[in-house]
């Protein structure tokens, strides 16, 4: 059993958490939500007054945080996390931000002999709750080592990845979402094509699984209604994985392309297609529902 300070308790935070401790893992919890914390600490957290409270004499410290501003401060700010933190200490950071804010963090950690990691998640609340989220880990090998048996507490042992140096994980992340944006429309695209020439978009989906347009979105999260049970699609769009959540990755995206020289043509599309479907009122729907954009009707 771990002691593991848990800062972060939001749609994806909290069932992460609910995973460790059912493997067994003592959790030390904090979030700006009562009602987020109650329902952890229904699961066993113990809930602290303050994350500082709850990371003092922690073995691990993980953080689900909304943009790389709150990593800086919770962990760099005045009475941030390493004034606290023993240096045997290991910190997770799951956020989605910035691979420059992942490896300036890093560097303030290593400072003080703190070993950080950026380990960025993919799979969305379907798989935290599941426990079968992808980790791609930005970091030292020890830290990884150090990781591991954590991370598998809340991921599929097989899609845990060693993707580099700090801030590593947080490129790969950016990398994968883009594209996941990129075949999300492409396939919204194909299915209101064959729809308006007529096809049922149930059996184009199976004829595009079997053949070289099969993708992810048409195994596991189908956009058009009806057509898989349980996807979002079926449920009215709700997330799943907000737009709002979409246009900010792909804005880290781009960041990323801009700093290694791509044209990435193709991001900077999706980006502005999410970004108009946010702007019409959808930014809490789960971003398959850009097929109703592409189908004429881009209100909420």
């Amino acid at each position: 059993m771990t002691t593991i300070a848990f800062i972060g308790l939001g749609n994806m935070g909290s069932p992460m958490a609910k995973n460790l401790l059912a493997a067994g893992h003592a959790l030390r919890i904090f979030d700006l939500s009562e009602p987020a914390l109650a329902d952890v600490a229904r699961a066993g957290g113990v809930i602290a007054d303050s994350a500082q409270a709850a990371c003092t004499g922690a073995e691990v410290v993980i953080t689900m945080l909304p943009a790389g501003k709150h990593v800086r401060q919770v962990y760099t700010g005045v009475d941030g996390l390493l004034t606290v933190l023993n240096r045997d200490t290991l910190c997770l950071d799951a956020s989605t931000i910035d691979s420059e804010t992942a490896r300036e963090v890093g560097l303030a950690a290593a400072d003080q002999g703190i070993q950080f990691m950026d380990t960025p998640v993919s799979g969305g609340v379907a798989a935290a709750q599941a426990g079968t989220l992808a980790f791609m880990c930005g970091g030292t090998e020890e830290a990884f080592q150090r990781a591991r048996p954590i991370l598998e507490g809340m991921g599929n042992s097989e899609k845990i990845f060693h993707a580099g140096p700090g801030g590593s994980g947080q490129v790969a992340k950016a990398a994968n979402n883009m594209v996941l944006a990129i075949h999300m429309i492409g396939t919204c695209e194909a299915l209101t094509m064959g729809a308006n020439a007529g096809l049922d978009p149930a059996v184009l989906s199976e004829i595009m699984k079997a053949s070289s347009g099969n993708n992810w979105s048409l195994q596991v999260y189908n956009p058009w209604p009806e057509v898989m049970a349980g996807s979002p699609a079926s449920n009215g769009y709700q997330p799943g994985f907000m737009v709002d959540l979409m246009v900010k990755d792909l804005g880290l995206a781009m960041e990323v392309a801009r700093g290694s020289g791509v044209d990435n043509a193709l991001g900077r599309l999706a980006l502005e297609l999410y970004a108009a479907h946010q702007a019409d009122g959808n930014g809490t729907m789960d971003f398959s529902s850009i097929l109703n954009r592409l189908r004429g009707d881009p209100r909420p």
